[in-house]
């Protein structure tokens, strides 16, 4: 599947303004709200693109970890297969340069991922050892990268529409699991949709829906297949850096426009960054840049990313498209 023009405007609106109205998209883009919808199915049938919603993953809020994994080359394949089943590992990232993987696991707290994810972790097929990061501070994530394909003034429409993300306002109750499971499928799935999947009545819907909106629990994003908007290439670079320039080092990371994750960490390294790239040459510009603008950044290791198994729940083919089959978020929320 090609995307054109259209297509990749239609996306990066939705990366601005997920929930947003056809309508003010349309207003925005100056399209037809039938159109974008029609257009937006197409996408999202293939897998080209997607909407979902997961736990942010803030760590002052609850528990964000980086797993680095080794298993028998024998049994990859069983462990990448188990391991996708874990409900609280988010994301897996297939590599071939000291770890077999890496895991992106958000759980509520550092006791759950001891109690629930760990002796999950040590349960599975041809794994052999894991070593855990922690997250200390969130930078930039994936739900902040675009692709820049619309006007300074379309963006700042969407913008406005959207707002901004409501403040974090502690965890919900258990009874509201079901509809953040459907929004983890659907981020734009509305009150009478989730009315009707999970069997509520639709005002009860409506109301408790309004109330997840509200508690800035949930992040909503619009992803994309790499491979298919011209980023093929997918690079984690650990580093160390003084922890009073974390932040100054982030913000000029974010200025070089293909920023994805960039995190504060626990372990032999303290910072780490992913880019999406369109070329291999790409990986020595940002080293270049690097070494230039934050030259008491000590590039430690960099990781070439060959295959991304699965990213915030969804599982995905070899060409970053979606396959339609997700882990929704389990009992921790």
């Amino acid at each position: 599947m090609e995307l054109d023009e259209e297509d990749l405007r239609l996306v990066n609106a939705l990366q601005i303004g997920p929930r947003l109205p056809w309508t003010v998209i349309a207003e925005a883009l100056d399209r037809h709200p039938t159109s974008l919808a029609a257009r937006w199915d197409r996408l999202s049938a293939a897998g080209a693109a997607w909407i979902t919603a997961h736990p942010v993953g803030n760590p002052d809020q609850m528990s964000l970890s980086f797993h680095d994994v080794q298993c028998d080359p024998a049994r990859r394949e069983d462990a990448l297969s188990a391991i996708s089943k874990i409900p609280d590992v988010f994301t897996i990232e297939e590599c071939y340069r000291n770890r077999d993987m890496m895991l992106t696991v958000i759980a509520p707290t550092p006791t759950w991922l001891v109690e629930s994810v760990y002796p999950q972790l040590d349960q599975i097929p041809g794994l052999i050892r894991y070593e855990t990061s922690f997250c200390t501070k969130l930078h930039q994530g994936a739900y902040g990268w675009r692709l820049d394909t619309l006007t300074s003034g379309q963006r700042t429409a969407l913008q406005q529409a959207a707002g901004s993300r409501p403040p974090y306002r502690g965890a919900l109750p258990p009874k509201y699991r079901p509809i953040i499971q459907q929004l983890s499928r659907n981020g734009r799935a509305t009150a009478a949709e989730i009315a009707e999947a999970v069997g509520l009545h639709p005002a009860t819907a409506r109301r408790q829906l309004q109330k997840i909106l509200d508690a800035g629990v949930l992040s909503f994003r619009c992803e994309v297949a790499n491979g298919l908007v011209g980023y093929p290439i997918i690079c984690q670079w650990m580093a160390r850096l003084p922890a009073s320039r974390h932040d100054d080092a982030a913000a000029h990371l974010e200025s070089l426009g293909s920023l994805r994750l960039c995190a504060s960490t626990t372990g032999a390294t303290n910072f780490l960054f992913m880019m999406w790239l369109r070329t291999a040459a790409d990986i020595m510009a940002v080293e270049r840049a690097v070494a230039e603008h934050i030259p008491d950044l000590e590039l430690v290791e960099s990781v070439v990313i060959a295959n991304v198994r699965k990213r915030v729940g969804w599982l995905l083919n070899r060409d970053g498209t979606a396959t339609g089959e997700l882990t929704v978020p389990g009992e921790a929320w």
